[in-house]
């Protein structure tokens, strides 16, 4: 079979980490792209939440009801062990379980030995998941005033190096009680499993393994975590088929680039270029590494290679840091706009989000691009959240397109409804609506707003809805005037303000 014929036939099957946008429907538009298949299982097994996800009605979904043609399987580790993200920061799974439920899956690839597997996991983050231990979610693991004692425990030097970091850890274990036993064992249990996955790889039960350190820094407990893991990786000789990085929710998105690509027989070339000259050593506070690290890391995740000569590089990857001055500025973004003018693949990374609150600043970026007219003749753009996510959104998304381009499968309204999707939410949601969501929430007297009650939420849901709907719409109409809306839909995935779900739809507009 051609390579063309090759992608065009390319159906994926995923597992993925929960049901939230960037990990269920991301991954599926980003396939779209490249104009290939993302089969994913009925959400209705993925949980939502404090709801955890069915991992033995997953198992029985990939055994019964997975294309037996399937290229390759992406594979979340923390969905089939413990029922998704939130479910592998509890206590709630017992590790003898966990370890069977991988060990199905490896039993599970025996019966499809023609596709590729890959898996990707989480090393634990330093803070449980943080809710208040009211309504809904009373009871939940480590609810309340704790999780902010286990968070600030958990990122103390490891082990304690003055008499002040020995007396803080004193207090708060008094203050988090047996609430910590149970974290440092769930620590634990997490780290074995995650071991055990590298065993799997080592047997040959896994093809790829990706462990991503969920948000942690460069100093905490986690750091035992990745020590071990390494030692494990190192020992088994499992460098090309393994690794340990900063980042969770976009994994699965880059394992989508790498089977795309691996699929055209293509291994896109990629040049980095930093709004500054020292953009590449700042650090993530979220992140153990600095962002130059990431970028690599992610770049070979996806299938790519990085590369320092624009000539010939198939990509140009822009990636904004916090802080950079008014000239710098502008001789970056006209950079982008030379590379759109002729012709070349540019993927924006803005991760001017890590300087706090200072909106301005976030959205400098793409009202410049606004205003030059090329924000809908990027090859990528994201922004969100921590410098793995952003880069691991851009990244493969800017491969599907190139992918696409070269075995003539790319999919322009799929591109635009990612495209649309991303500056909705990035830049109109994140730098508009949900601030104004939280302070119209401050104002009713609810000040928490990591999980809202039923009420509440549906409030808070129609407030995001009528705030956000006319921003995407005139974003659609500067960004992409040659598409319609043709069904938008907004909703709050989760009970809080952290994310939102748009639904895009487009269709070619009416020309006269």
């Amino acid at each position: 079979m051609s390579s063309l014929g090759a992608l065009l036939a390319l159906t994926l099957v995923l597992v993925p980490l929960d049901d939230r946008p960037v990990t269920l429907q991301l991954p599926r538009m980003l396939a779209r792209i490249a104009g290939t298949t993302l089969v994913t299982p009925p959400r209705s097994m993925l949980g939502q939440y404090l709801e955890f996800g069915d991992p033995d009605a997953l198992a029985r979904w990939l055994r019964d009801r997975t294309p037996g043609d399937a290229s390759a399987y992406i594979v979340s580790t923390d969905m089939l062990a413990y029922g998704g993200l939130i479910a592998s920061r509890t206590p709630a799974t017992p590790e003898f379980l966990a370890l069977s439920r991988l060990r199905s899956l490896a039993a599970f690839r025996a019966t499809r030995p023609q596709a590729a597997f890959a898996a990707f996991g989480t090393v634990m983050r330093l803070a449980p998941t943080g809710v208040p231990n009211a309504g809904s979610a009373a009871g939940f693991f480590a609810a309340g005033p704790i999780w902010q004692a286990i968070q600030d425990y958990a990122n103390l030097p490891d082990p304690p190096r003055t008499a002040a970091d020995r007396t803080a850890s004193a207090q708060l274990r008094a203050a988090a009680g047996p609430a910590l036993d149970a974290y440092l064992a769930t620590r634990a249990r997490n780290r074995n499993v995650d071991l055990f996955a590298l065993q799997l790889v080592a047997e040959g039960a896994l093809d790829r393994l990706i462990l991503g350190q969920d948000d942690a820094g460069p100093v905490g407990l986690h750091l035992r975590d990745l020590a071990a893991l390494r030692s494990y990786l190192d020992a088994w000789g499992l460098a090309g088929r393994a690794s340990i990085e900063p980042g969770a929710d976009e994994l699965a998105m880059a394992l989508v680039g790498a089977a795309v690509a691996h699929a055209a027989a293509f291994r896109p070339t990629i040049r980095v270029v930093y709004s500054q000259s020292n953009g590449g050593t700042r650090n993530d506070p979220l992140e153990f590494a600095p962002i130059d690290t990431t970028v690599n890391a992610l770049i070979a995740a996806s299938g790519g290679r990085r590369v320092s000569a624009a000539i010939g590089a198939d990509i140009d990857l822009f990636v904004r840091v916090a802080g950079t001055p008014a000239s710098d500025e502008t001789t970056f973004v006209d950079s982008i706009e030379h590379d759109v003018h002729g012709g070349r693949l540019a993927a924006v990374a803005d991760l001017t989000f890590l300087a706090e609150d200072d909106y301005p600043q976030q959205r400098r970026l793409v009202d410049e691009l606004l205003a030059r007219k090329i924000a809908g003749s990027l090859a990528a753009f994201a922004s969100w959240n921590t410098t793995a996510n952003t880069l691991g959104t851009a990244i493969p998304e800017a491969i599907a397109v190139a992918a696409g381009e070269r075995m003539g499968s790319y999919d322009a309204r799929a591109h635009a409804q990612f495209m649309l999707d991303r500056y909705a939410d990035d830049y109109a949601f994140h730098d508009f609506t949900r601030p104004a969501l939280n302070a119209w929430l401050s104002d009713r007297g609810i000040g928490d707003h990591t999980y809202l009650e039923p009420i509440v939420a549906e409030q808070t849901n129609w407030e995001n809805r009528a705030d956000l709907w006319p921003r995407t719409l005139a974003l659609l109409a500067e960004v992409y005037p040659q598409y319609a809306d043709a069904g938008l839909t907004i909703t709050l995935p989760w009970d809080r303000t952290f994310e939102t779900e748009l639904d895009v739809r487009l269709n070619p507009a009416d020309r006269p």
